[in-house]
């Protein structure tokens, strides 16, 4: 049987890294529980003083496909290379110099919300597409591929 997957970052600011992740994927923030109109207001119901609500965020895919993505508060910063990272399909069936001027026009969008452009790697048919390494606000790796 198949298991749901959430991938979960350790970060320094919750709120902001699950913003800038729903805007790269076009994904949302994950509604409050049920009976609540914000965060705040379950989290001070919960009895969470004000200084933790941006302890933890997610966010979902939409259309309910992709896997939840969670972001909880940690002391330390990130330490070193990612062994994991995700690939953000940016270009999907584009291919050549369409392909790479989707992936920079992505690229220049996350920019814009606090990513950083790493590389730029060519298409080397038949197997390599090209692609860009990024990193987001925290300096996480990822692909816009």
């Amino acid at each position: 049987m198949a298991r749901d997957v959430q991938i979960t970052f350790d970060c320094a600011d919750p709120a902001a890294l699950a913003a800038f992740w729903a805007d790269a994927l076009g994904y949302r923030v994950q509604d409050p529980p049920q009976g609540f109109e914000s965060w705040p207001q379950a989290l001070t119901a919960f009895g969470i003083p004000p200084e933790r609500h941006n302890d933890a965020s997610a966010v979902i895919d939409p259309d309910g496909a992709g896997p939840r993505l969670f972001f909880q508060r940690v002391p330390e910063g990130k330490q070193a290379k990612n062994r994991v990272h995700l690939d953000v399909r940016a270009a999907p069936g584009l291919a050549g110099e369409e392909r790479m001027a989707a992936l920079e026009e992505a690229a220049e969008r996350l920019v814009a919300r606090g990513a950083a452009r790493i590389s730029r790697h060519e298409p080397e048919p038949p197997l390599a597409g090209g692609h860009i390494i990024m990193t987001d606000p925290e300096g996480n790796e990822f692909c816009l591929d």
